[in-house]
């Protein structure tokens, strides 16, 4: 008989880390010892013990079974095994966690079905949830960046999967930012934004450059102000689940209803400045990009870059975009995509842009027919500069041909020198046969000749 007490039923001051580090790899068949654990016991409407460990790594196979049965959490009910065939005892976004559960609570005389059914699960689950989220919150500063490294993409995915619980896992977010190259957090944002910041700003992209060096962004750093940049590719998904932290709603700063000052010296700056550029959007929405933009209006977020392309509010940005088409799993006609995929987007120009302004002058000059090849590559390269795919990429590749033409003094109309034929293998093939043939020929007539000597 095993005289041993079983360890979660021991009290949590009487275990050091050795036992628990050896309960964990016997549990689990890890070789490694455990990132982090917490041991605890929950009393009210259910009472249960329960142990639970963050492994180091996460097997890299994870999110390919995601949704799928895992058996990571073992049910006890008395000291007995019941089964860790349980799919509802944890969510799947911590399907990473391990440990067990152990209740005098739950009945033990029943099928393991009725007892998945019991209408205590659901409180065990709801209080296991609220332990490993406050688990991974004790976390230490200098550790957390190990963990974020494994688990962000679990953390993100429990924003769109747990409504319950997205103020907790908010303040668990973390991303990279403006203010520096580590890793911040919500709650440090909003600690640093200005006075008068009603919005937390964010931009997405593919990767850090791509965000820092986006147009977006250009006025606010020039005006020190924060923006996170959201470069995983569940960034976008997950912070939409989101609404608000802190008080402070999130704006992305790749869509329409983007408001940097909203001072009455603002808008009667920014009222002169659409009176002033009217002939020139007017035209650009009616003659020269009709049929390409929604619109073309002044931008209040662009400084050195003379456009953009900007999604409306409920539209896909160029990052969405890109997870879209990039995404192997869809159908071939996805009505929904194709309908995201074929919106027109806006076309914010500079006002204090050169080219803005040249434009600006031919149009009012009555010079719209030079000016129209201008605006329409300002408007295939402000597509690449806004993260969108282009799909007129040969337009766009000839043009930029004639502008390099007429740069280096080449005429338009100057032709490619041909090129030399060089027979094919098939050709030359056929001629080396031909002159075989012929040789052939020749030696007949030859033989011929010498018989009739």
């Amino acid at each position: 008989m095993n005289v041993n007490k079983p360890i979660w039923t021991r009290k949590p001051n009487e275990i050091n880390d050795d036992e628990y580090n050896e309960f964990y790899k016997s549990l689990t068949k890890d070789n490694d010892k455990p990132f982090t654990y917490t041991h605890f016991v929950a009393e009210g409407e259910v009472t249960f013990r329960s142990l639970l460990y963050i492994p180091k790594l996460q097997p890299s196979e994870s999110f390919n079974k995601y949704g799928t049965h895992s058996e990571n959490i073992k049910l006890y009910v008395r000291r007995v095994f019941i089964t860790d065939e349980f799919n509802d005892i944890m969510p799947n976004y911590l399907n990473f966690i391990r440990g067990l559960v152990d209740s005098d609570d739950l009945p033990l005389n029943v099928s393991r079905e009725m007892l998945q059914q019991h209408k205590l699960i659901k409180v065990i689950k709801k209080k296991l949830i609220r332990k490993v989220l406050d688990m991974i919150k004790k976390i230490s500063a200098e550790n957390y960046v190990d963990f974020w490294k494994e688990y962000s993409t679990n953390i993100k995915l429990g924003l769109m999967e747990d409504p319950s619980n997205r103020s907790r896992l908010g303040k668990l977010l973390r991303f990279q930012s403006s203010a520096g190259k580590n890793l911040t957090s919500l709650e440090d944002y909003v600690g640093r934004m200005k006075s008068k910041q009603s919005h937390i700003f964010w931009l997405a992209g593919a990767n850090r450059d791509e965000v820092e060096n986006s147009p977006f962004v250009e006025r606010l750093l020039a005006r020190g102000y924060e923006v996170l940049y959201m470069v995983e590719p569940v960034d976008e998904y997950a912070i939409s689940s989101l609404p608000e932290f802190g008080g402070k709603k999130f704006q992305n700063i790749a869509k329409e209803g983007f408001t940097l000052d909203s001072s009455d010296d603002a808008k009667a700056k920014l009222e002169s400045l659409n009176k002033q550029f009217e002939p020139l959007t007017k035209w650009m929405s009616e003659e020269a990009l009709k049929g390409r933009i929604t619109k073309a209006v002044i931008s209040e977020r662009l400084r050195k870059s003379p456009c953009a392309l900007v999604a409306n509010v409920f539209g896909w940005t160029g990052n969405m975009e890109r997870l879209a088409m990039s995404n192997a799993h869809q159908k071939t006609h996805d009505p929904m995509r194709e309908y995201h995929l074929s919106q027109k987007k806006a076309l914010e120009i500079n006002p204090r842009h050169p080219l803005i302004k040249e434009l600006l002058r031919r149009v009012e000059n009555e010079e719209a027919e030079s000016a129209k090849e201008l605006a329409l590559i300002m408007f295939r390269t402000a597509t690449l500069r806004s993260g969108f795919t282009l799909q007129e990429s040969s337009d766009f590749a000839d043009s930029v041909e004639k502008l390099m033409r007429q740069t280096l003094g080449i005429l338009e109309d100057e032709q490619v020198e041909e090129e030399e034929d060089i027979p094919t293998e098939d050709e030359a093939a056929s001629e080396e046969d031909k002159s075989e043939t012929d040789d052939d020929d020749a030696e007949g007539t030859n033989d011929k000749e010498h018989d009739e000597l």
